[in-house]
């Protein structure tokens, strides 16, 4: 062979080589990065070629599919009551791709779950059609209704747990939206789905897992708590030593007090009628760090709290001065909590200090109803102990007999609560925040409950009493709801 000869065979040899690299890197080290990709409409065609599997509440479906018109995408997502269940199902369209359980679920909801492969495979051999599995989840259909109908037009949230398990009972975010709207790919959907996108109510954000507020006086209960485990109090009904005017540590700010009667008041009291006073004094004595301490026991500072839907951690600042700690300890300064926290904090107090992972999926089953995944309740820490919770229960308790949540009265029920009125805005300009936590069971013990009810923007007035008039009601529906399902 001719050197010129050579050389050509030797460089279309590099080619051929060249070219089964570049092969052999697209399949096994590219492959998965580009079956992704946005561009490629050939996953999104696949992913809507069959129905989906169905988000499944009670035992019923809450969504379905459907043939879509003049498109090569052949089904489309469908919802029922979809404003009330959006904030659980999050949303799967066909132009806008998908949010929370739909998302999350998705290798379940399409059937493509490599645990799903044995129905795949037997499908084949029997010519059936491929089928999506299903998303059984913990929600309660009376208890996400009550508190949907109860926040009504309000801009707010409510979160339920059963404190025993961590179960999620309840998840309401209002305003709200329909995802049937923009689940296809049309003109209509893509109208809707700016009409949602651009809101000033912002209607497509869960506010129970993804906002966080100042939770008020309701954080008082962590103090309460605090200041229970670390030896500062032990006995609930004896004076504070808290001093009427009250200043802010190193300051001559004041403390302000929107209850009377709070100069050295016992915990018991002052949770009652909320002194702010004495919070912020218990705070500083118990210490910013063994309050950072308590409050990350009860899952503050926490950025992987999964439901599975992960939640916006809420925050209990580590490094603020002593006057920023005591103003924290009554839920103000830097402190923040979405509802979804304040329900956590609630649960661990009425299940006698132990405080279980939430959870919202029960069970993954394939499309014939086998059991693939059964979630498990877990411990998720120990924030006080069961003498200290039950104190502090039996202070709850006070103030709804007595104090500032008698709204929240269940005849024939022993019902726990704080209600909290966060300030917020440049120079507390802004309305408040109305806030209510409680917890309830039945007097056999059945079917107890934990809420967290948040108002934004509401019409309260500035003093604590307000949390109570607006929030507490939806609250108490959500209990009532619970309630009269025993079991």
């Amino acid at each position: 062979m001719n050197k010129p000869l050579r050389r050509i065979s030797l460089f279309c040899g590099l080619l051929v080589l060249a070219l089964l690299i570049r092969t052999n890197w697209l399949q096994y080290v590219q492959a998965e990065e580009l079956s992704t990709r946005k561009e490629n409409r050939r996953v999104q065609i696949a992913q809507y070629a069959t129905e989906r599997g169905n988000i499944i509440v009670a035992g019923e479906p809450i969504t379905g599919s459907k043939v879509t018109d003049g498109s090569d995408y052949k089904f489309k997502r469908t919802y029922m009551n979809g404003e009330l269940w959006a904030p659980v199902t999050g949303y799967a369209s066909q132009a806008y791709g998908s949010t929370q359980l739909e998302s999350l679920e998705d290798g379940i909801l399409t059937g493509n779950d490599d645990r799903l492969f044995f129905d795949r495979t037997i499908g084949m051999f029997t010519g059936e059609k491929k089928q999506g599995g299903n998303v059984v989840t913990t929600l309660n259909p009376d208890a996400q209704k009550a508190a949907f109908e109860a926040l009504g037009s309000k801009k707010g949230a409510a979160a339920a747990i059963d404190p025993r398990t961590g179960a999620i009972l309840a998840l309401v975010s209002t305003p709200s939206y329909d995802p049937s709207r923009f689940a296809g790919n049309s003109k209509d959907d893509e109208k809707a789905w700016v009409e949602l996108k651009d809101s000033e109510d912002k209607n497509l954000v869960n506010r129970a897992l993804r906002e966080t507020y100042p939770p008020g006086s309701t954080f008082k209960v962590v103090t309460a708590a605090a200041a229970l485990e670390h030896g500062v109090v032990q006995d609930i009904n004896a004076p504070t030593d808290t001093p009427d005017p009250y200043f802010l540590p190193g300051t001559r700010t004041e403390m302000v007090n929107h209850a009377k009667g709070c100069k050295e008041a016992s915990l018991n009291d002052a949770l009652k009628v909320s002194c702010n006073s004495v919070f912020a004094n218990l705070g500083d004595k118990v210490t910013r760090d063994k309050m950072v301490e308590t409050a990350e026991k009860f899952g503050f500072n926490n950025d992987k709290i999964d439901i599975p839907v992960r939640a916006f951690a809420s925050v209990y600042d580590k490094k603020m001065g002593k006057d920023g700690n005591a103003q924290s300890s009554i839920g103000q300064f830097n402190t923040a909590a979405t509802p979804l926290q304040m329900a956590m904090v609630t649960a661990a107090i009425a299940n006698d200090g132990k405080l279980m992972k939430p959870y919202m999926v029960d069970q993954l089953t394939a499309p014939n109803l086998d059991i693939i995944e059964k979630h498990s309740p877990q411990e998720m820490s120990r924030p006080l102990s069961a003498a200290n919770a039950q104190k502090v229960q039996e202070m709850m308790i006070n103030v709804v007999e007595n104090g500032t949540g008698t709204k929240a009265k269940i005849k024939d029920v022993k019902v726990g609560g704080k209600t909290g009125t966060a300030q917020h805005g440049e120079g507390n300009k802004k309305r408040p925040y109305a806030w209510f936590i409680s917890y309830a069971e039945n007097p056999d013990g059945t079917s107890p409950v934990a809420v967290a009810v948040v108002i934004e923007d509401s019409s309260a007035d500035r003093e604590d009493i307000s949390g109570g008039g607006l929030a507490a009601p939806v609250a108490k529906a959500v209990m009532e709801a619970v309630l009269k399902n025993k079991g």
